[in-house]
């Protein structure tokens, strides 16, 4: 079980990149699936051709984010709707995956790239048959660690709220002066680089990487970031980003015990994401587990009252009351006309 919590604590980068699109920017980004397979295919074929594994990570990790750069631009000055920008950048993403995982000292074209007896950010644990264990948890932890205070850092800065006003209402944020286009495209490309930089660490991890690896990266994306939050709610940005972590910790185990039964196999991984993620769903929406996770989690607020980083602070707030005799807005405190 410790492998899957090792893979889940892997899988928490990836899961913090879809929370920055998804909870924070409001963007529906399904590029995930081509930048995580970039920075697989990355990292990769540059260990694969002798690159240090350290500066392989990092290409993985840029290699996302020009992903995230293409979407960006492709919806900002193309003026195209963020789901198809997104999905023609994913499928974009899959020729010039093929073709990043085709260079090489033997210009084979493979659709798979080993890493048997490659050296890698994992080959001392491996050696040490340390993988799988509480060891590798502690060792993976303290990365993930980082990359939570990171994006926390970062949404706390004055361009991190400009991204959290822009999610919220890119109207207003552009109207008080904010550029929306910077902080789409900067935010998708973090976004995508954390999922590169998921990709690159799963590839070592596993050692290989395969043309095939981003498929359904999103559903557990979104299912890390759902789970998450509907335990540690949104009331506070480091609870949020903390739940987005557990959330992608508890989906990697829930795969490996269901895993464990007798009419289940590798094959049926995909169609398991998707209902996890569809009982994610219905389960926040439920009012009784939403009561009982608040009674359990006391970090969270009550559940008939909104949570501060879901809701716009205008008058269309679910703070607010909308008077339709007076044609009035009661922000709680008094009467506006």
């Amino acid at each position: 079980m410790l492998g899957a919590v090792d893979q889940g604590l892997i899988t928490a980068v990836l899961a913090l990149g879809v929370f920055l699109t998804f909870r924070i920017l409001n963007f529906a980004d399904l590029t995930v699936d081509g930048s995580f397979t970039a920075g697989t295919a990355t990292a990769a074929i540059l260990i694969f051709n002798g690159v240090p594994p350290v500066w392989a990570t990092g290409a993985g990790l840029i290699a996302g984010a020009c992903a995230g750069l293409l979407t960006g631009l492709l919806h900002t000055k193309a003026h195209i709707d963020p789901l198809l920008s997104s999905i023609l950048v994913m499928l974009a993403m899959y020729t010039i995956n093929t073709h990043i995982m085709w260079f090489g000292k033997d210009g084979l074209h493979r659709s798979t790239v080993p890493l048997l007896n490659k050296q890698t950010i994992f080959t001392w644990i491996v050696d040490h048959r340390l993988r799988g264990t509480w060891t590798s948890v502690l060792l993976i932890g303290i990365g993930v660690v980082v990359v939570v205070v990171l994006v926390n850092w970062f949404l706390s800065t004055k361009f991190g709220l400009a991204v959290m006003a822009t999610g919220d209402n890119p109207t207003m944020a552009s109207a008080t002066g904010i550029n929306t286009d910077m902080t789409k495209i900067v935010t998708l490309m973090i976004s995508n680089g954390l999922v590169g930089l998921c990709g690159a660490v799963t590839a070592q991890y596993v050692g290989s990487s395969s043309i095939g690896d981003g498929t359904g990266m999103i559903l557990i994306g979104l299912a890390s970031v759902i789970l998450g939050n509907a335990i540690f709610g949104t009331r506070f940005l480091w609870l949020a980003t903390t739940g987005v972590v557990v959330g992608a910790v508890l989906y990697r185990v829930a795969i490996f015990f269901a895993l464990k039964w007798e009419f289940i196999d590798n094959a049926d991984m995909k169609l398991m994401s998707a209902a996890l993620v569809v009982i994610a769903l219905i389960l926040s929406q439920w009012k009784g587990a939403q009561a009982l996770v608040t009674r359990l989690s006391p970090w969270r607020s009550r559940p008939d009252a909104p949570e501060p980083m879901s809701v716009v602070p205008n008058q269309f707030s679910p703070f607010a009351e909308v008077d339709n005799a007076a044609h009035t807005v009661t922000t709680g405190e008094g009467r506006g006309q």
